[in-house]
């Protein structure tokens, strides 16, 4: 190869990387662009889930589904009048032992307007405290999402 040739060619790729740099953010920005949104609905709501245990640290009995839906009736539906889901399921947790407790379960879904979340943060705390004092209870986990609703 002639020095001419290998400077020509050293330049053509270095022009050629030059190009390919200054080109690629456009391409890669393009990449990154968002997908076009789907069109939002409904109105911000909060969910909240709270999830209640049946087997008691005392030894106790599990509770039923008959006294969990007694429990429903008498302390949350008067406070969530406009609906709920009530879910059977199979948790385990970690009580304070230490002792890793699996049992059957019920998730409490309640949906209510962000207008309403402090008025039903207080209702669902009053829930949770209820329900452990009733089935001797260490915890009712919650979790809260906001979220959007649309009937």
């Amino acid at each position: 190869m002639t020095p001419y040739r290998s400077t020509r060619s050293r330049l053509a790729a270095v022009t050629a990387t030059a190009l390919f740099a200054a080109g690629a953010p456009t391409a890669y920005a393009l990449l990154d662009d968002p997908e076009p949104q789907a069109p939002v609905r409904g109105e911000a709501y909060i969910e909240s889930r709270l999830f209640f245990g049946t087997e008691r640290p005392d030894g106790g009995a599990a509770v039923t589904d008959r006294q969990f839906v007694a429990f429903v009736d008498k302390e949350v539906t008067p406070d969530f009048p406009d609906g709920l889901t009530v879910q059977n399921g199979r948790g385990q947790w970690r009580d304070a032992r230490g002792t890793i407790e699996r049992e059957r379960s019920y998730e409490l879904i309640l949906m209510y307007p962000v207008v309403q979340a402090r008025a039903s943060d207080t209702k669902i705390e009053e829930i949770r405290r209820a329900y452990e004092k009733a089935f001797a209870q260490e915890s009712v986990a919650r979790v809260d999402e906001p979220t959007r609703v649309d009937f």
